[in-house]
């Protein structure tokens, strides 16, 4: 034992002076002494010198961390996180707007006018939703039946919705108005109640389209034929579906005014537990990717049509949006509106989706039909077939080339076949993507 004392490694380990620091630095704990306990733990075939380090503890006693537990903590925070924020935001919300609203007027009695009509009444059961309607079966309908018996007869409305063909009894009072007119009849239609709407009224704009021979938004439109440059105006659009709406199934839209404080007033008035409302100071942007993406629908429809497969649906599709954001941020729009909500999420839902209007002209060109035959069959109205050309007459202004949305201008024109046409849009030349 003593041989094994006077070792000179032993020494230097048990030594008192500074060790090398290559040494893992729990060896720098032990006594600076060999004590009976560290002679009895040495292999009994070998020295101090060629004594093992102290080995780690049993990997039972000291589990290793799980990976796939830290990532659920981190998902689990983040929602958290999002939830605290959710909650802030509906404290800090001003939730009286819906108590102080009495009166909503809805213009137009086709689909998305219902619906909306519907969602609101079912938002307060004291509010009284009058919708102007021009068909006097429709208002036979809705009054008696409580149903829209063109286009939603199997669903029952509130019975706070009542519908007229009175223009002045249906604005008389009212706190805001949902207009849900075609586009291409909004001005005279417009012109012809002007004398009853309150210069005050909020006209919240469910039409999506271009003026054909003026090329206006409904931003334009709206407060010209009022003659009123100060009506209150906000754009309502999105990735939204009447009948969806209609079966109360979750939808997430957009409303867009230069008055920040009208854009919160409305998305209070309008948001529930199955319409998500966010808001926009880009009406510009909100507008023209709500006309544009109908026109966009029928190429995608004309592509399915032919059976000409997903791999050209893909390209021809990611094509007209880049057109799309072209020429919006041309006039002035966002490009973060172009690819949110009012922009991409509405041209999936109108490009991809077998109840889009458009998309069904489309399919049906792509078939062979010819347009005449194919509008004379349609009950409801499918504006992109009168949008588009206006949105080629809007890319010669602004000097942008846009091949597909032309190409379905030239077909509704009658000018291009469908086949043609995809011949002449493989033969582009190739370019770099902007």
């Amino acid at each position: 034992m003593a041989a094994v004392l006077e070792a000179p490694l032993a020494t230097s380990l048990f030594s008192s002076k500074p060790h090398n620091t290559n040494f893992p630095p729990k060896f720098h704990t032990f006594p600076s002494k060999p004590t009976l306990l560290t002679l009895r733990n040495t292999h009994p075939h070998s020295c101090v010198a060629n004594a093992s380090p102290p080995q780690d503890p049993d990997p039972a006693s000291d589990p290793q961390p799980d990976p796939n537990r830290d990532r659920r903590r981190i998902v689990r925070v983040a929602w958290e996180k999002i939830l605290r924020w959710s909650r802030s935001w509906r404290s800090k919300a001003n939730t009286d707007i819906l108590q102080r609203t009495n009166k909503v007027v809805v213009l137009g009695g086709g689909s998305f006018g219902t619906a909306m009509a519907a969602h609101v009444a079912n938002r307060k059961a004291e509010l009284e939703v009058n919708m102007l309607v021009r068909d006097p079966q429709v208002c036979l309908s809705i009054n008696e039946n409580h149903c829209n018996c063109k286009y939603f007869p199997d669903h029952r409305l509130p019975e706070n919705v009542v519908a007229t063909t009175d223009a002045k009894s249906a604005l008389l009072g009212a706190d805001y108005c949902l207009h849900a007119v075609p586009v291409q009849f909004s001005a005279s239609f417009l012109e012809s109640v002007a004398e009853y709407v309150d210069p005050g009224l909020p006209f919240i704009s469910l039409s999506k389209g271009l003026e054909l021979n003026t090329l206006r938004m409904m931003a334009q439109i709206i407060p010209q034929a009022l003659r009123n440059p100060r009506q209150p105006f906000v754009a309502l659009s999105g990735p939204s579906f009447a009948l969806e709406l209609m079966d109360n199934l979750p939808t997430a839209m957009v409303v867009a005014s230069k008055d920040k404080k009208l854009a919160n007033t409305v998305q209070q008035l309008l948001s529930s537990s199955h319409l998500r409302i966010s808001t926009s100071s880009d009406v510009t942007g909100v507008e023209i990717a709500g006309a544009l993406k109908n026109v966009l629908a029928i190429a995608a429809g004309i592509v399915e049509g032919m059976n000409l497969g997903n791999n050209s649906m893909a390209a021809l599709v990611s094509q007209g949006c880049s057109e799309i954001r072209w020429l919006a941020t041309k006039m002035g729009a966002k490009p973060t509106t172009i690819t949110g909500l009012s922009g991409t999420g509405d041209i999936m839902l109108t490009c991809f989706v077998n109840l889009s209007r458009n998309r069904t002209v489309g399919v049906r060109l792509g078939s062979g039909e010819k347009l005449e035959n194919i509008l004379s069959s349609m009950s409801q109205v499918a504006e992109g077939v009168s949008t588009a050309g206006a949105v080629i007459a809007l890319a010669q202004k602004y000097n942008v080339k846009m091949p597909v949305l032309t190409a379905v201008a030239r077909i509704i024109d009658n000018e291009l076949t469908p086949k043609k046409a995809v011949f002449e849009l493989m033969s582009l030349p190739q370019v770099e993507e902007v």
